[in-house]
């Protein structure tokens, strides 16, 4: 992720259509590019995809309609205006201050509100099988732990429970503390469609917290998502050995993961005793 000074585009044309005022300093990242703004005042974020993945998030994020997601206020094509968090808290420190349990709490019940079904249709959606097509080959290839990551996604995707609208990427940096009548509100969907147990995944594996692979960390806070998000531990144990998994091979820049990328699958598994 890069800041940069305000460049004419991809910004300038949406800037003029929604009547915009520049609040801050782009950001580029590998999917998006994103600019502080006002609209009539108000603080937003202007956001342009530059990937398929981030035009379907954006689609869901309208779906959402302001309700456990921030609100969107304008959206066409590539382009997607959205209200801006200001409130001062973040999920992450807490997380990372001793209030870990709290955080993942908080996580949950956002989660429960994206969950919930509406009357209205669905955008394009990707699903989970899909999702999950890179891990396979990896793991014909390697084998070992990466096999193991794959049968505990191969066996869940064939008997999915509870299948539904994902966020696809519900980590402590997507839920965003938006401030007095909003609360804690979720940002930068993936747009998938599956069991809804594998939400909370990203969630116990997050790499940035340090204390992500510490199996007593691991053991707690799966008890506490489970407990708060009604799951089955097991399973969502699964769902995470089979995300860290998808997580490494997605992280491995050639063909032959380091035994850095597993190590997160290698302690779920420890935890899993194997039986995967």
């Amino acid at each position: 992720m890069s800041h940069d000074a305000v460049s004419a585009e991809p910004f300038a044309q949406h800037l003029v259509r929604w009547h915009l005022t520049p609040d801050g300093l782009a950001i580029t990242t590998q999917s998006s590019r994103l600019l502080p703004v006002l609209a009539r005042g108000r603080p937003a974020m202007l956001k342009v995809a530059i990937s398929p993945e981030e035009r379907a998030g954006a689609a869901l994020m309208a779906w959402w309609n302001g309700d456990g997601a921030a609100s969107v206020l304008a959206h066409e094509g590539e382009a997607i205006l959205l209200e801006r968090a200001k409130g001062g808290r973040s999920l992450l420190a807490l997380a990372m201050g001793n209030q870990d349990d709290d955080a993942s709490r908080i996580a949950c019940r956002v989660a429960a509100r994206l969950h919930t079904p509406r009357d209205r249709p669905l955008p394009d959606l990707v699903p989970l099988d899909i999702w999950f097509a890179e891990l396979w080959p990896a793991a014909a290839r390697h084998g070992g732990v990466l096999g193991r990551c794959a049968e505990a996604a191969r066996t869940l995707l064939a008997s999915p429970r509870e299948v539904g609208v994902l966020h696809g990427d519900m980590h402590h940096g997507n839920v965003l503390d938006f401030g007095e009548g909003r609360g804690w509100l979720a940002i930068d969907p993936k747009g998938l469609r599956g069991e809804q147990t594998y939400d909370f995944a990203s969630l116990l594996c997050n790499p940035e917290l340090p204390s992500t692979r510490d199996p007593v960390r691991l053991v707690r806070q799966a008890a506490i998502i489970s407990e708060a998000a009604r799951l089955d531990r097991e399973r969502l144990l699964l769902w995470a050995l089979a995300y860290a998994g998808l997580s490494a091979v997605w992280d491995t820049d050639d063909e032959n993961p380091t035994d850095a990328d597993l190590r997160m699958p290698r302690v779920l598994a420890n935890l899993l005793g194997h039986q995967v």
